[in-house]
């Protein structure tokens, strides 16, 4: 399993593209403009102007899109993944999407003679530069243990959660846990300054303590700074967020945390913060 088929060579499809060539493993990538992968071609990936060139002669296939639409549209169009790829060959998506998606797309491939995993992923930009992503994988027992070595090229938290939809089902789950945080780190930052506190030494006195957490770490520093680069995007937060209210609804759940930060992130995406990182949400805050 040598050969990689790569769609998706975005914020964090090249460094996990990247990683893969560092250890050996021949990457073909697609992309709709040339121009914005030539720092990839450069590092050794090689360029396909289709996905259907990019993928059939490939063992696996990765995709890492933006929407569950994209998805969708990569799999199954006409001369899309499922159209490509041999048989007995291995496709692993792991943008963040729907679990129903995840399962549609499995059942399509076992009939067509190929094996499919969901294997979306958390940790942002800097995890994917690091190769210490955390990957949440759905899918049958002997896919996972044939593909944990690309796995393990690209992340260090390697989890297989069950079957066919149960990665998509962890990650919205992760992102349920990450709206209540960055909401509590954002409103506690804003009393705080509120009050007059020193605002590092707040953030000092604070971080190692039972408020202590990776979203603490990771925004309150950039939420002193204002700096707003997305290590991962508000418009993707909300998309994820959308995906786990539909889930809710489907099993009548009430997660009002999750309703409330979906809306402050919604009001924040349609005043054009959508490409700043998620630390924008304590712009709601007048932060």
């Amino acid at each position: 399993m040598k050969n990689i088929a790569f769609i998706g060579a975005g914020r964090m499809g090249k460094p996990m593209i990247r990683n893969l060539i560092k250890l050996g493993f021949s990457v073909d990538i697609y992309a709709r403009s040339i121009m914005k992968v030539y720092d990839i071609i450069g590092a050794g990936a090689k360029y396909h102007s289709s996905v259907n060139d990019c993928a059939k002669n490939s063992d696996v296939a990765i995709t890492m899109l933006g929407f569950p639409k994209d998805v969708e549209e990569v799999y199954f169009a006409s001369g899309g993944l499922l159209d490509s790829m041999k048989e007995d060959t291995y496709i692993i998506d792991m943008t963040t999407t729907s679990p129903s998606l995840a399962e549609m797309i499995h059942d399509e491939a076992k009939k067509r003679g190929l094996h499919f995993l969901d294997a979306p992923v958390t940790g942002g930009v800097a995890s994917a530069k690091n190769g210490t992503l955390s990957i949440m994988v759905g899918g049958d027992d002997d896919d996972y243990s044939m593909c944990l070595p690309l796995f393990r090229a690209m992340g260090t938290n390697i989890n297989h959660m069950g079957g066919p939809g149960m990665g998509q089902h962890t990650k919205l789950a992760n992102q349920i846990i990450i709206a209540g945080t960055l909401a509590g780190v954002c409103e506690a930052m804003t009393y705080a300054r509120a009050e007059g506190l020193d605002m590092a030494r707040f953030l000092r006195a604070v971080s190692t303590g039972g408020a202590g957490s990776r979203q603490l770490e990771s925004t309150g520093p950039k939420i002193l700074d204002r700096d707003f680069t997305p290590g991962f995007s508000l418009r993707h937060f909300v998309k994820d967020m959308l995906l786990a209210v539909d889930e809710a609804k489907k099993e009548n759940l009430n997660l009002d945390v999750l309703l409330t930060v979906l809306s402050h992130c919604k009001k924040l995406e349609d005043d054009g913060f959508g490409e700043n990182g998620t630390q924008a949400l304590i712009k709601y805050y007048g932060g």
